[in-house]
């Protein structure tokens, strides 16, 4: 039930709509990264986020938009660890559709160091650009992406902004109480790490632990 959200009908039959996008479907399928630039130095940088849904074709419970919104924050880069959505100010019960379900939180996002003179070597990260092809829906159906237009234009609004990016291609269809394919689609280029970064970097930590604690005389 986290993932509660409900559609208006569509114009369409769901057999006829799912016969005129079976091309799209088949192109759209994966969301996979994929590696576009040279290895360059970034840092990682925290990020406060506060968003709320508002929307006429799909109506989401706040568990639902607190996972959608997770979600999009992994594929655009966001480090694991420290992530943090939260739902707020909800009116419904958990996994029924709010009127305007909202969350907050904070996350981290690798962004290009231009001046390696002022970062410290212990803080900067390999890094590369890469391009996400961003989706909200999880099983691949055009009818589930279309029904996600709006949220993906508001993602793009009011999300997408936070993060360091470049390349945007963006387009969308979205029509008020209707579900119209393709939807939105956006994809666009996001810092990633040019390996995996364990969950929690010790030596990171430290370094950083060494730097803020005073200076105790006597201490070798």
């Amino acid at each position: 039930m986290g993932n509660s959200r409900a559609n208006v009908l569509p114009r369409l039959s769901r057999a006829s709509l799912i016969a005129l996008a079976l091309g799209l479907a088949a192109a759209s399928l994966a969301s996979a990264a994929e590696p576009t630039g040279a290895s360059q130095s970034a840092k990682w940088t925290v990020k406060k986020l506060r968003f709320v849904y508002m929307g006429f074709t799909s109506k989401y419970s706040c568990d639902g938009l607190q996972s959608k919104v997770r979600d999009v924050l992994l594929q655009l880069g966001a480090r694991k660890s420290d992530l943090q959505v939260h739902q707020y100010g909800c009116t419904s019960d958990a996994g029924k559709p709010d009127p305007f379900p909202a969350v907050a939180g904070q996350f981290s996002v690798l962004e290009p160091v231009t001046d390696t003179a002022v970062v410290a070597p212990d803080e900067m990260v390999p890094a590369h650009w890469t391009t996400v092809k961003l989706r909200l829906d999880t099983t691949g159906d055009p009818l589930d992406h279309a029904g996600q237009c709006e949220l993906l234009e508001q993602i793009k609004h009011s999300i997408l902004p936070l993060i360091p990016t470049r390349n945007l291609a963006f387009s969308s269809n979205c029509v008020p109480h209707q579900l119209n394919i393709p939807g939105a689609v956006l994809s666009v280029e996001v810092m990633t790490p040019d390996t995996k970064q364990p969950a929690d970097n010790a030596a990171h930590a430290a370094a950083a632990a060494a730097r803020s604690a005073p200076t105790v005389p006597g201490d070798s």
